[in-house]
C-alpha cells in the first residue's frame, strides 16, 4: 500500500468518524471469518458500517486534531488492528449488537471508543447497550409529557363530575323522602 492510498484511507476514516454518532472499537483477533460476517450483517441492520483499520492509518487520521484530543489518545493507545463500527443513526442499537456479540464470542473484545469527539470506555458502551431503543425512549418521553395534560384534564373534569354526583344524591334523597 503506497502513501497516497494510506492518506485516502485516513481521510475516509476521518469522514466516517465525523459523520458517526459513535465509533465503537473492538479487538477481533481469533474471530472466524464467518463470525465476522455475521457481526457485519447484524450491524448493517442498524445502519452501522464496520471497517478494519490499521493503527498507523488511525494515527494519521487523528494527527491534525480535527476529531479531538480524545481521538488522538485513543489511537495512540491501540495495540493491533482494530475493528470499528461507525453507528450513524442509533448508537444504542449498535452498542447492543456489539455487546451481545461479545458475550456470544469471547474473541471480540470491546475497547475504548468515541462518541462524537469524546472517548468512552468499554463499560460505557455496555451501559449504552442496556438503554432501551430510541423508539421506546421516545414513547416514554411522550407518555411523561401526556401525563401532565392528562392530570390537568382530570382535575378540570372532576368539578362538574362532583357537581353532577351531588345533584344526583339530592335527587335520590328527594325521591326517597317523597315516596315515604
Amino acid at each position: 500500500m503506497d502513501r497516497t492510498q494510506k492518506e485516502e484511507l485516513a481521510k475516509s476514516f476521518k469522514e466516517k468518524a465525523a459523520k458517526a454518532q459513535v465509533a465503537i472499537f473492538a479487538d477481533y483477533k481469533g474471530l472466524k471469518a464467518s463470525e465476522a460476517d455475521d457481526l457485519r450483517r447484524r450491524l448493517r441492520d442498524c445502519n452501522t458500517e464496520v471497517k478494519v483499520v490499521k493503527n498507523n492509518i488511525l494515527r494519521k487520521a487523528v494527527a491534525d486534531g480535527e476529531l479531538g484530543e480524545d481521538a488522538k489518545q485513543l489511537a495512540d493507545g491501540l495495540v493491533g488492528p482494530a475493528l470499528i463500527g461507525f453507528a450513524y443513526n442509533d448508537p444504542a442499537a449498535a452498542a447492543k449488537v456489539f455487546h451481545e456479540f461479545s458475550k456470544d464470542f469471547e474473541a471480540l473484545q470491546i475497547k475504548d471508543s468515541l462518541m462524537g469527539q469524546k472517548k468512552i470506555g468499554a463499560a460505557q458502551i455496555e451501559a449504552l447497550a442496556k438503554l432501551p431503543s430510541k423508539d421506546v425512549l421516545l414513547g416514554m418521553l411522550l407518555s411523561t409529557m401526556n401525563g401532565a395534560s392528562r392530570g390537568f384534564v382530570s382535575v378540570l373534569a372532576a368539578v362538574p363530575r362532583s357537581f353532577v354526583t351531588v345533584l344526583s344524591a339530592i335527587e335520590k334523597k328527594k325521591t326517597e323522602s317523597g315516596d315515604s
